[in-house]
């Protein structure tokens, strides 16, 4: 499993807790050292069964900038999304837990960490 992280942020720092109480083997990603190809993003979001700007901060000051407020959010505004994410990983919801099941859960809350652990 894989979870993706800034370790500046309070709940990435619970969920790293709470897989290492499980004794969960994981791998951290520090994705603002190391951000997501739009393929990675791409996949991420089919497993979340979600859209780009359903994961996006749009709180963050790098969004007002942009006015991603404004962007459309259909289909054919997908890429243009997911460009902005990948250039700009600092507005990609955190964190993000994939397991080699499958299971991929934005991990904001003890329950979705605890949807990933095994058993």
């Amino acid at each position: 499993m894989e979870i993706w992280v800034n370790p500046a942020c309070g709940k990435c720092r619970s969920a790293v807790s709470m897989l290492d109480e499980a004794g969960a083997e994981y791998t951290v990603r520090k994705y603002l050292e190391e951000p997501p190809t739009a393929k990675e993003l791409k996949a991420v979001l089919k497993r979340l069964g979600l859209e780009p700007w359903d994961i996006t901060r749009t709180a963050e000051p790098i969004a007002k900038e942009l006015g991603l407020k404004t962007w459309g959010r259909t289909p054919a505004d997908r890429d243009r999304w997911i460009e902005a994410l990948v250039t700009h990983p600092k507005l990609i919801q955190r964190p993000i837990i994939t397991a080699d099941d499958g299971t991929t859960v934005v991990a904001r809350t003890p329950e979705a960490v605890q949807a990933v652990l095994p058993g």
